[in-house]
């Protein structure tokens, strides 16, 4: 049955909703602030609106339904308790305004989950004044431009990254002023030392690394890595949206990064997705901690209070970042506690290595080393699909496609990331539906040319959809 939009449904002075009566008796809106035209919104009753929503997250997709093998994206199950004590009365009606005094509760759970992550991490201090992975990005390459200025040592305008790199990496390091100088991979998946070492010269400021990178490979030369680029004069840059991997197992600082990011909401109990909301706290060893952005929260006296630095790059958000987030996270590391929490990591390699294994018969492995949290294919072996129509096709068995066509160092690449959160009976009928798309491609390709099938919507021209998107309304009803 075709589902009508709420504003099909809409008739003039229909009405489900009642205001509570003004408490105000009288209070002027500024004319300038005040609407000329009225608001074009919908008229529909109560009931309208319920079954509208409720129609709406029923054709949605999230983990809370089924197995969601992003690679690189950690979309994993996390504990709802963690959500109903982040939900707590005491720190959902706080205000940023207040006393340090009449919020330590708040800070004491800011100072212990930074303790907790530089524990985790070996970093020294932790800032969680930054929004997202993305915008710990920019606070860490702030930090490291900084660092070159203090020191007098302006020729320093270019950072590098490897083609194994994430998409923000490159990114991030422009938005930040820099040039961005790419180095290349070897055939095993890890960066190229020999072109590691043509890159390096007095006008790099540092490199962007993930490790392991989104390859699942984890770089085993990353010792030699630091001591050329620290020899280099140059720092290390820790992007830790594969932490996952790691988890309890090794340290980014005993790695020698200086300077890292992690994206508390895909490693630390938020569910990730849907724009937010995020965190992305930003770690320093002990020669950068001066220049964290202000403020941070620190302990004197046996109390908690605000510190500001004068050395620090500035003030990079509102107050002091997503709250919420940090509080699932802090429930979440002490729920696994120091007994448990690398389990995270060897069980997500665990996962990840068994699909791997198991699919390397049908789907082409590039890279035949042990990987960590993802496996990268480059389609099938037997040609007669895409990477796109297998995905296309995994949407008629109810699955969520992994992540496609990216990295781009293969042509039909295909990353999945099963976390550690799937259990062995989860992951063994979606590597037998992954090979019955394979089986199905031999026998009769049109069946992939053409998916999905069975879906609420069919084949979407995607150029069109990025092109022409449509984002009002009264054009859908066009």
């Amino acid at each position: 049955m075709y589902d009508k939009l709420i504003y099909e449904i809409s008739k003039e002075n229909r009405i489900g909703y009642s205001l509570p009566s003004d408490s105000v008796d009288n209070f002027e809106i500024e004319e300038s602030l005040t609407r000329k035209t009225p608001l074009d919104m919908p008229e529909v009753t109560e009931l309208d609106v319920v079954r509208h929503f409720t129609r709406l997250s029923q054709k949605n997709y999230g983990v809370d339904q089924g197995f969601y093998p992003l690679g690189s994206c950690t979309m994993k199950y996390n504990p709802k308790i963690n959500e109903e004590l982040a939900s707590n009365f005491g720190f959902t009606k706080i205000h940023p305004l207040q006393k340090a005094t009449s919020v330590q509760g708040a800070l004491e759970i800011y100072y212990e989950t930074s303790r907790l992550l530089s524990e985790i991490t070996g970093m020294e201090e932790f800032t969680f004044n930054a929004f997202a992975g993305a915008h710990g990005e920019l606070v860490g390459l702030m930090i490291m431009k900084q660092y070159h200025i203090n020191r007098g040592d302006f020729k320093r305008t270019k950072v590098i990254v490897p083609d194994s790199a994430h998409g923000t990496n490159p990114a991030s390091s422009s938005v930040c002023g820099f040039e961005v100088v790419e180095v290349g991979s070897t055939a095993k998946g890890t960066v190229d030392l020999e072109a590691l070492k043509s890159a390096l010269n007095d006008e790099i400021a540092g490199i962007m690394l993930t490790n392991p990178n989104t390859m699942g490979i984890f770089e085993s030369d990353i010792c030699e890595i630091a001591k050329l680029v620290h020899d280099n004069g140059s720092l290390l840059y820790y992007d830790g949206a594969n932490l996952n991997a790691v988890l309890g197992m090794v340290r980014p600082a005993d790695m020698g990064f200086d300077i890292m990011h992690i994206n508390l909401h895909k490693t630390f109990s938020t569910p990730h997705g849907g724009g937010g909301p995020g965190s992305g706290p930003v770690g320093v060893v002990s020669k950068l901690t001066h220049l964290l952005p202000n403020p941070r929260v620190v302990k004197e006296n046996n109390q908690f209070t605000f510190y500001h630095s004068e050395d620090a790059i500035g003030v990079i958000s509102g107050f002091w970042g997503n709250f919420s987030v940090v509080v699932k996270a802090y429930c979440y590391i002490l729920s696994l506690g120091k007994e448990n929490i690398a389990n995270v990591a060897k069980l997500a390699v665990l996962n990840a290595n068994y699909i791997k294994e198991s699919l390397k018969d049908t789907y082409k492995l590039p890279i035949t080393e042990l990987c960590k949290h993802e496996v990268v294919f480059d389609g099938l072996i037997s040609e007669k699909a895409t990477t796109l129509e297998v995905a296309k096709r995994l949407l008629d068995y109810g699955y969520h496609p992994p992540t496609i066509y990216f990295p781009l160092l293969f042509h039909q690449s295909m990353m999945i990331e099963p976390t550690e959160s799937e259990s062995k009976e989860t992951i063994d009928d979606f590597i037998k539906i992954m090979k019955i798309i394979a089986q199905e491609a031999d026998e009769n390709p049109e069946l992939l040319h053409n998916a999905p099938h069975n879906t609420l919507v069919r084949r979407l021209d995607e150029v069109k959809a990025a092109k022409t998107p449509i984002l009002k309304y009264k054009d859908l009803l066009k």
